[in-house]
């Protein structure tokens, strides 16, 4: 059976960025395709030609060394109220806590061994002392890192374990090999052994605790969904209205519910009744509550602080505006920019090349720098140890994650790794006039019609009930509910982008509503926003007005001040545009532009100015939204605009389109910091043991630090000033 469907596997045991570049390069073989393995998140995407095959992936990962958790067909919610969620958040305390204690195992052990360089303990001295000592930090060593490396090997990429288990056994048998031939106490690196594991044990407790901070903008955003709902069951007999506590999971479509003051809604529906006051910073990153009325919409988890209602789910489980975020942020998090994959490719070559060095550094310093074999032997040893590719792998991946999880909290959501990392190239950004720039809440201010009026409002009515345009909107909110109104029927309706839409009734007559388009041939007014045909000849005709946001000349203003270059790109009339233009201080803009000119625009802008981003909200919109650069699109627009573009503003606030690039920017920044740090180290490190300047155990310590170096600088971007 042939499927495109995304599959979706939670793997346990990746310790590192090169396990998730051995799995990634196992499921390529086997046929996997746009493969996404994410060490952070412990979680493998792809898609298969031949489903069939997904249990012998499952069989083949878990043979590795792996573990894939069961249901691996089942996207899991990121809630950490739920039972699987709280087993794995214990499993990772487990680990964490399994981790500290083979650091804590092999410190004690080591530490005797070590002050031997120090201290003047006779016993401590002796050989057979040091041989038990060292055995048990070896056992843990072997079992911790060796497994790893085996498997590493097995995959064909082999790891930073492999490095850890050649160096720290290298020295044992050196070691070993000195006491059975009597070479004395100069041939004995015990100490050496053992703190090369006690060292990089260290070294991964940090990492993996700083990693837990990198992804935890997913558990903060699956907290924040509801733990139960108040269902209203029908009236019982006695006429008394009954309230029943369900898990949200249970929670249908068109069910009522009631919220009370403090309660958390329950999932995304509409006011029925009552009023209240309603925190929804979880979507608009704003504190102050937003006050509901009967029929507006609301949020699942935003919290009403204040009044009681009654309300309808409208959307439930997987396709809530919160489940939708997680899905979009957690596919963002584990997508891979461009910059990533080219760390991934050096990483695939580094530990073989590491090994190399150090053969080569032992043979060149033995051989021709009349070096002791001795040290050309623990300069080798050094070489081994403190490579680190590891660094590499986290560098982008512990960045990215950081940055989209903060673009979350403040109401911005970037749909992958590479927008984030396309965006801070921005140079121009072109703005949709009507809902972008403006409110989009029009109100019909004027009409007049040659036909029976009543008559016109109906066939209008039935026309826009089918266009979600912004005009549309605004028409059918004004006419529902008007006395006069009879119930218009057509055939045939269908919408054309950027000309209106057109109706065909059961005689074969055929309206039109649009704009000036329409009408062109036939008169030279074009004042009024939409004019209405019968059989090709005007009947009516609507003037409406649109309001400005009242945040759109800041965004403006604050685009200007970063050195990006704002046009103004509309199908409205050349003295609206303007008007508008000139309101928020856009110097160029374009009128009267169809779907295709906007496109064509688009791509002018791109050849003459650079990467261009285009932010709009409607359907005429979405080709240029795709074509551009970076599309941006608000979360009230239509879902076509919001599918065609690469950034959502939440609760459509345009304000926060700056931010958005300043968090982008500050995320490639940090990028590029620790990609610089981790070659940086890795060149000037591996020198250094080369030339003797790095004996083993510092070597070891300076590896375990650098990846807490990459990922503490990540961490730095939760509080950055933008």
């Amino acid at each position: 059976m042939e499927t495109d469907e995304k599959i979706i596997l939670q793997i346990n045991g990746m310790t590192c960025t090169n396990c998730a570049l051995g799995i990634t390069k196992f499921l390529e073989k086997k046929g996997g395709k746009d493969v996404n393995v994410s060490f952070a998140n412990a979680e493998a995407s792809f898609s298969l030609e031949e489903q069939a095959e997904l249990d012998k992936i499952v069989e083949g990962i878990n043979n590795l060394g792996f573990k894939v958790q069961d249901d691996p067909d089942e996207e899991e919610d990121i809630d950490p109220n739920t039972e699987q969620e709280q087993q794995k958040q214990e499993q990772n305390e487990m680990q964490e806590l399994s981790l500290l204690s083979k650091f804590l195992i092999c410190l004690t052990f080591s530490l005797p061994l070590f002050l031997t360089m120090f201290l003047p303990f006779e016993f401590l001295h002796n050989t057979a002392v040091q041989i038990a000592l060292s055995i048990p930090v070896m056992v843990i060593g072997w079992a911790h890192f060796g497994k790893s490396a085996w498997y590493s090997l097995k995959i064909g990429v082999p790891n930073m374990d492999v490095l850890i288990v050649l160096g720290s056994t290298a020295a044992f048998i050196y070691s070993l090999v000195g006491y059975t031939l009597g070479l004395g106490h100069d041939f004995m690196f015990f100490e050496t052994a053992t703190m090369i594991i006690t060292l990089v044990l260290l070294g991964n407790y940090l990492e993996q605790r700083s990693v837990e901070q990198t992804t935890s903008s997913l558990a903060e955003l699956g907290s924040l969904k509801a733990e139960e709902a108040k269902l209203i069951l029908p009236p019982s007999p006695d006429g008394l209205q009954h309230i029943k506590h369900i898990p949200v999971k249970e929670v249908q479509i068109n069910q009522e519910f009631l919220v009370n003051e403090g309660d958390k809604i329950p999932t995304d529906g509409v006011v029925l009744w009552g009023k209240a006051m309603v925190d929804e910073s979880l979507m608009t990153g704003e504190s102050v509550p937003v006050v509901k009325h009967i029929n507006d919409a609301l949020v699942g988890g935003t919290i009403l602080t204040f009044g009681s209602i009654k309300m309808r789910a409208e959307k439930v489980g997987k396709n809530t505006t919160l489940s939708k975020i997680i899905d979009l942020v957690k596919e963002a998090q584990t997508n891979k920019p461009k910059v990533q994959r080219i760390a991934d490719a050096v990483s695939a070559v580094f530990v073989p090349l590491v090994i190399g060095i150090a053969l080569l550094t032992f043979y060149i310093s033995y051989a021709f720098f009349d070096v002791s074999f001795q040290n050309a032997f623990l300069r080798s040893v050094a070489v081994l140890v403190v490579a680190c590719p590891c660094a590499m792998g986290l560098a982008t991946p512990t960045a990215i994650m950081v940055g989209i999880g903060r673009a979350a909290k403040n109401g911005i959501l970037f749909k992958g790794a590479n927008t984030m990392e396309t965006l801070h190239k921005i140079k121009q950004v072109v703005f949709d006039k009507t809902g972008t720039l403006t409110t989009g809440d029009f109100e019909v201010l004027k009409s007049e019609t040659a036909i029976d009026r009543s008559l016109f409002r109906s066939i209008l009515l039935s026309l826009e009930q089918h266009s979600s345009h912004p005009l549309a909107k605004a028409i059918v909110m004004e006419l529902e509910g008007m006395e006069d109104i009879k119930p218009f029927h057509f055939e045939e309706v269908r919408e054309v982008k950027g000309l209106g839409i057109i109706g065909k009734d059961e005689e074969g007559n055929t309206y039109t509503a649009g704009s000036y388009k329409l009408v062109s041939e036939f008169t030279d007014d074009d004042s009024h926003s939409i004019y209405m045909l019968k059989n090709g000849k005007l009947i009516a005709w609507i003037d409406m007005e649109d309001n400005l946001k009242k945040n759109s000349a800041l965004t403006v203003n604050a685009l200007d001040k970063m050195g990006i270059k704002t046009y103004l790109l509309s199908g409205d009339k050349e003295d609206k545009t303007a008007h508008v233009a000139d309101v928020v201080n856009i110097k160029n803009y374009y009128a009267n532009k169809l779907p295709q000119e906007k496109l064509e625009i688009i791509e002018e802008l791109k050849e003459s100015g650079g990467e261009t981003a285009m932010v709009g909200d409607g359907i005429n919109d979405a080709p240029a939204l795709a074509k551009a650069t970076v599309g941006v699109s608000l979360s009230d627009a239509t879902q076509v605009a919001i599918q065609s573009s690469d950034v959502i503003l939440l609760n459509g606030d345009l304000s926060k389109l700056p931010t958005a690039i300043k968090i982008s920017n500050a995320t490639v920044t940090t990028i590029k910091q620790n990609l610089f740090w981790a070659f940086f180290y890795n060149i000037l490190m591996i020198p250094f043991a080369a030339l003797g300047f790095l004996n083993p155990m510092l070597a070891a310590l300076a590896m375990a630090l650098s990846d807490v170096i990459v990922i503490g600088n990540s961490l730095r971007l939760k509080r950055k000033d933008l």
